[in-house]
């Protein structure tokens, strides 16, 4: 029997009280599909040991994580810690630590779900954010300057390189040739003068060398109003780290609840292992109730599964996220309704 070593971070909020469902969700369809998991949890990785000890996780918690197939994580992130502070102590060394570079994001309008746009039919709406995760707009490069005058300053660069922007176009180009075979690339090169004119070069180049994929490309602004008002005609779409963690939460949005939006921060060459999050973030105002949404954690999951070679396993846990939605009226309030977390997490499984 095959058995995965998995890396459990619960983090922050809701966080803890999402990631055992996930678990027990795995535990379900790894039974079925002949597999298991070793799980070593991080339970004290979190604002709370920043708090206590001045750091998210331990000097060597990469050394920690390095042998491990992949790593599931809850949500970071408190009010009492900036966000500044949980981001880049945590989930922003993993992902440049560890190279992963692309960002996945699946939007799906699903049955039973009513989005709040008109024009997102369920099983109409259904494409994939692809989100350069490890440069661009989120670089470490700049500063402050003249801290408390009235002169004071704050630089912050963005860093697009060839390398980081080829691989993951040239990812995001497989995905659209091995899906409906159209990509959709986000810019702002009419007034960003240098960085995106230069991703524009790139997104050309390299849709020369993937002839199969018909691809277009969108300013932002214009983008994200179509995401709206057009949500049916995207498939792939491929976006800098700043454009892609933007347009994800809205197609989130669009989809109905960013309460099952799904995440994965991915090392596509597998040297080392890749993340996957709910996107919902650690959502203080819930924690601790016992209502929050699994959806988004148990998606993860599924991508997880996909990504350590059992696509049937994950589609299992994706079609019964699309029955318990579509045949039940069992619903967190998020979704409009007045189940638990543990309920919704039971009636999942049943149908699983």
């Amino acid at each position: 029997m095959t058995n995965h070593r998995i890396a459990l971070i619960p983090g922050d909020g809701i966080g803890t009280e999402v990631l055992p469902p996930a678990q027990q969700v795995l535990d379900a369809v790894g039974r079925r599909h002949g597999f298991a998991f070793s799980c070593t949890s991080y339970d004290d990785w979190s604002c709370e040991r920043y708090l206590r000890e001045g750091a998210m996780m331990p000097a060597d918690g990469l050394d920690q994580l390095r042998d491990k197939d992949a790593v599931l994580l809850g949500a970071v992130g408190r009010p009492d810690v900036p966000d500044h502070v949980s981001l880049w102590g945590l989930l922003i060394p993993i992902r440049r630590g560890f190279r992963q570079y692309v960002n996945l994001r699946p939007v799906r309008v699903f049955e039973g779900i009513d989005s709040p746009v008109r024009g997102a039919a369920a099983g109409e709406v259904d494409f994939v954010v692809v989100r350069e995760n490890v440069e661009g707009e989120y670089s470490e490069i700049g500063g402050r300057l003249n801290r408390g005058f009235p002169e004071e300053a704050a630089v912050q660069e963005s860093v697009f390189t060839r390398a980081g922007v080829t691989r993951v176009l040239d990812y995001a180009f497989e995905l659209a040739a091995s899906r409906g075979g159209r990509l959709t690339s986000a810019t702002k090169s009419n007034g960003i003068v240098h960085t995106l004119p230069f991703w524009d070069e790139l997104v050309t180049e390299r849709g020369a060398a993937h002839p199969g994929v018909a691809w277009d490309q969108e300013h932002i602004d214009a983008l994200a109003a179509k995401f709206v008002l057009e949500p049916a005609r995207f498939d792939v779409v491929v976006g800098s780290n700043l454009f892609g963690d933007i347009l994800s939460d809205l197609a989130a949005a669009v989809a109905g609840s960013i309460g099952i939006a799904p995440a994965a921060n991915l090392n596509p060459e597998r040297e080392f292992p890749s993340m996957f999050e709910p996107v919902h973030g650690s959502a203080p105002d819930i924690a601790g109730r016992g209502v929050a949404n699994p959806l988004g954690a148990i998606w993860s999951a599924a991508l997880m599964l996909d990504h350590l070679g059992h696509p049937g396993a994950a589609k299992d846990v994706t079609d019964a996220i699309a029955a318990v939605l579509a045949k039940t009226d069992v619903r967190t309030p998020d979704l409009g309704g007045t189940a638990t977390t543990a309920e919704f997490t039971e009636a999942l499984l049943e149908l699983l």
